[in-house]
């Protein structure tokens, strides 16, 4: 390095031994708020024991535009500067310099942690809600492993072509960082999309979790100008993925606070004391009621039917095939019968004498 290197340097790293500290704080509350801001989400899937309600396709495409962001804040020209200036100043200011890169590292954390939850509630039968809270089918296994295999592959893909231009090609650096940056943002213009379809179809929000996406619209807006005030419009590649995303969001936000209120509504019109599904309305009413049948196993027990030999058949009997299948059943253990007092419709033995004789 000549004297004009050295001295180009130093000038470049002047601009982080003086950082702007209200600029640092809200990089810290932004950090702080974006490891937050994930936490209801995180707590929601556990909590519920199913991923029901989010779409695969918005956790692959999420996951993806993270690993591509994170790999762009990595490598565009301010954030290297910051890197390198770090063996020339003190740990302090090397921090705040770094609050960018430390910013998209753990919101890339954070989404391959819904990643992995997904990966592990992604089945709906195992939840711990309410099947009847549930709405639609649960994805394929197949789906769901698609979606971890083809995020894994993504991301090793993208750190072996990254430190291939950082090692073999450093002059097309900053082509492969501007080429992440659209990548990232073309797939952040699209995640959403298969997911206001989902949120759409299940008509509620499911496992997403509306706190984490009112602090995460509005906190989208703030970081996408945080970072345009640390990396200036050079960096539009970096900064444009959360502007789009803060909006794309927000209307995922919209379908879900729509429909949650939508069904408060609907409880708060049902009539209070409104009885149950099948709960009679009168005494009157338990006449048309089938009477529970309180035995042993019998045959047709599996179908709610009575055991044999009962006394008004049609009573318990809802279709013909059942008041059919009664009858037969009846006519077996009627014929299976070998004690005469059991038997319906008499007593005795008809082919046996009875008779008896008095022995003095």
């Amino acid at each position: 390095m000549d004297i004009s290197e050295f001295y180009d340097a130093a000038d470049r790293c002047d601009a982080f031994r003086t950082p702007r500290y209200l600029e640092v704080v809200i990089s810290m509350l932004i950090l702080l708020g974006l490891l937050v801001s994930y936490l209801p989400q995180h707590y929601r899937i556990i909590s519920r024991g199913t991923a029901e309600g989010i779409s695969p396709y918005f956790v692959l495409l999420g996951t993806t535009s993270a690993t591509a962001g994170f790999a762009n804040i990595l490598t565009v020209p301010p954030s290297r500067a910051a890197m390198s200036c770090c063996k020339e100043i003190e740990g302090i200011e090397c921090a705040a310099g770094m609050l960018g890169i430390a910013q998209l590292g753990a919101q890339w954390l954070c989404f391959i942690l819904i990643l992995v939850l997904f990966l592990m509630f992604f089945r709906y039968e195992d939840a711990s809600v309410p099947q009847e809270e549930l709405a639609g089918e649960s994805p394929k296994w197949q789906t769901a492993a698609a979606v971890g295999m083809l995020a894994f592959l993504h991301g090793l893909i993208t750190i072996v072509i990254t430190g291939v231009f950082a090692i073999a090609m450093p002059q097309h650096l900053n082509f492969w960082a501007h080429l992440l940056g659209v990548m990232a943002a073309a797939l952040a213009a699209v995640q959403y999309i298969p997911q206001i379809w989902t949120t759409y179809h299940v008509k509620h929000a499911g496992s997403l979790s509306i706190p984490m996406m009112c602090i995460q619209t509005p906190g989208g807006l703030l970081f996408a100008a945080s970072l345009y005030m640390r990396l200036g419009f050079e960096g539009w590649s970096t900064w444009a993925i959360y502007l789009l995303t803060a909006g794309m969001q927000g209307a995922v936000l919209f379908l879900c606070v729509y429909y949650e209120l939508a069904r408060r509504r609907e409880r708060a019109a049902e009539p209070e004391g409104a009885p149950l599904i099948n709960e009679p309305d009168s005494p009157l009413d338990q006449t048309n009621q089938r009477p529970i049948a309180n035995r042993t196993y019998s045959e047709g027990w599996e179908r709610g039917l009575p055991g044999p030999f009962t006394g008004h058949p049609e009573r318990y009997a809802e279709t013909e095939e059942d008041l059919e299948h009664i009858q037969d059943r009846e006519e077996r253990a009627i014929a299976r019968e070998s004690q005469p007092l059991l038997k319906p419709g008499g007593i005795g033995n008809p082919h046996k004498n009875y008779k008896s004789s008095n022995h003095h």
